[in-house]
């Protein structure tokens, strides 16, 4: 069986303003305690359209077993982050930049997984975005944007 990513962004909504907390909390199953190498965490933006694709990383955590007493990564895990002033979520005909939270489990054997969860930056304008970016589309598997759960040995990010 592979293994199951929990992924939640705690303050529920998926817009946040620069110097606003994101508070996010993650949990492995499915897979042995003696199982798992390592379990990254990340907030993250990347840009798509024309040209070269760019990545900023925000915050990163890595996780190994050696961290805790007990070694056991599964446990629920809670982490939190200021959210910069740039760059801010922007969807354009040319050029789009795109913020995820995302958890990558490291198996001891086998490929890894990984879990994204989309969230815009920027200003508010009576409770929006400028600019909107583009909807999530919730799925038969997920249909609260907030919460992600997903089980794959496939490595790649998509559903």
């Amino acid at each position: 069986m592979d293994p199951l990513i929990s992924l939640t962004i705690r303050n529920r909504k998926p817009w946040f303003v620069p110097g606003e907390i994101l508070d996010c909390e993650y949990q492995i199953d499915c897979i042995g305690p003696k199982a798992i190498q390592a379990v990254e965490a990340s907030v993250l933006w990347t840009t798509f359209g024309k040209g070269d694709t760019d990545l900023g990383v925000h915050f990163f955590e890595r996780r190994i077993p050696e961290d805790l007493p007990e070694g056991d990564l599964r446990e629920l895990h809670r982490f939190q982050t200021v959210c910069p002033e740039s760059p801010l979520s922007y969807e354009g005909e040319l050029l789009s930049v795109r913020w995820c939270v995302r958890v990558r489990l490291f198996p001891i054997k086998g490929r890894e997984t990984s879990l994204d969860i989309p969230f815009q930056l920027g200003p508010t304008s009576q409770g929006g975005p400028r600019r909107p970016v583009r909807p999530e589309v919730p799925t038969a598997e997920n249909n609260d944007s907030q919460t992600n759960s997903r089980r794959s040995s496939t490595g790649d990010d998509e559903d």
